[in-house]
């Protein structure tokens, strides 16, 4: 699959669980958790808003995006995923070598889908 591809079929991968959600009152949250810096995933993330669009989710109007960068420091990782899970985001995007694990020790009690990607 290329990239683009895999990019467009993230975007309504994020877009698919935030439909029922656009509804409600409050705005519906995507927290995106990467090991990385955001330097190296700034054309992701332009793809993913460019997804998200074209299914009708504009990044500040009707969805928001919660970034998380950990910068190499992989410590950090479970208590971001915490944070994002304790905010009840409606999807969790995570990427890099080990947010794998992170997804298990940052617990799912509130119903928030994930996604992964290296």
């Amino acid at each position: 699959m290329r990239r683009r591809e895999f990019i467009t079929l993230l975007g309504g991968a994020a877009a698919w669980p935030l439909a029922a959600l656009a509804q409600q009152a409050t705005m519906p949250v995507i927290g995106l958790l990467h090991s990385a810096s955001p330097e190296a995933f700034a054309p992701f993330l332009t793809a993913l808003r460019e997804g998200l669009s074209e299914a009708g989710f504009i990044d500040g109007q009707n969805v928001r995006i919660d970034l998380r960068w950990a910068e190499g420091h992989y410590d950090r990782l479970p208590a971001m995923a915490k944070e994002l899970v304790g905010q009840q985001v409606a999807l969790i995007v995570a990427g890099g070598r080990r947010p794998a694990g992170v997804g298990r020790q940052g617990g799912n009690d509130h119903g928030s889908d994930r996604v992964h990607w290296q």
